[in-house]
């Protein structure tokens, strides 16, 4: 019997932990199918995309540095991708459009409020970075009734235009690094700078003893981000595995029907990687 395909698609693809997610998923969920990486051409990501899809290829997830490019490739996507500006799920409807989603800030409202037990009802949560990243988790922690958002950047103007495209009836505020003093329930890392071994120049007055500090990125230890976050008192840290498995179960439901428990398969990566 022929088997579903799906696969992940980036450059580079080869430290992609999505094969060993949703074949877990598969295998949970007694769902036939066989999901791949594809190391897509810097610049053919549409014509990779097209051929995947003409062989049989039934959904695809993507990742850096094409979320931006499969936005502008779709034909129709869900109001989620258009909130986060970028795609990172892709699939045909019954007439062959094909369509996007984002399930990166679902991912991550479901690992903090589910996963971790937070309540972000009425909280002051601060997001640092003000990339493709940062962006596409706005929406969903907009949707959990927050007091407000602060997003912190480098680049104070790039903080303010992402800032001013979410704005509503709860307070969300762009600014620089340096103009956060104060204490935050919630501290999100949406900069790449945990891959560099870095962090952000934040001030220490951002953490308190109730404050909770999350990095979207992981690994075996902790990140600088969390490191800091506990050299400076906070009550808990929390890495961005759950996240990252969370948005795959999202991806996998889209495409199945059926979302898959995650718990298990957060438990074995979190074995692989330390």
């Amino acid at each position: 019997m022929t088997q579903d395909l799906y696969a992940v698609m980036g450059n580079p693809i080869s430290h992609s932990k999505s094969p060993l997610i949703h074949n877990l998923f598969a295998q949970q969920t007694g769902e036939s199918l066989e999901y791949t990486a594809i190391q897509c051409p810097m610049d053919d990501f549409p014509g990779t995309v097209r051929t995947f899809f003409e062989r049989g290829g039934k959904g695809l997830n993507v990742t850096v540095p094409f979320k931006q490019t499969a936005y502008e490739l779709v034909d129709r996507m869900t109001p989620g991708a258009e909130a986060a500006g970028a795609v990172n799920t892709l699939f045909q409807d019954a007439d062959g459009q094909l369509c996007g989603e984002n399930t990166d800030g679902l991912g991550l409202v479901q690992d903090l409020t589910v996963n971790q037990g937070l309540d972000l009802s009425g909280k002051r949560i601060l997001v640092l970075g003000a990339g493709g990243a940062v962006r596409g988790v706005l929406r969903p922690l907009l949707g959990q009734k927050p007091a407000e958002i602060v997003i912190a950047n480098r680049t104070v103007e790039k903080a303010e235009a992402l800032a001013s495209l979410f704005s509503n009836d709860i307070p969300v505020r762009g600014c620089g690094f340096a103009d956060v003093t104060e204490p935050f329930d919630l501290t999100i890392n949406g900069t790449s700078a945990s891959l560099q071994g870095d962090l952000p120049p934040l001030d220490a007055g951002i953490i308190a003893a109730h404050t909770v500090s999350y990095d979207m990125m992981y690994g075996p230890d902790l990140t600088p981000f969390n490191r800091w976050a506990r050299e400076h008192g906070a009550q808990r840290v929390i890495d961005g595995l759950g996240m990252l498995v969370e948005q795959a179960a999202e991806a996998f439901a889209c495409w199945r029907g059926v979302r898959p428990e995650t718990a298990p398969v957060m438990a074995q990566l979190r074995d692989r990687v330390g």
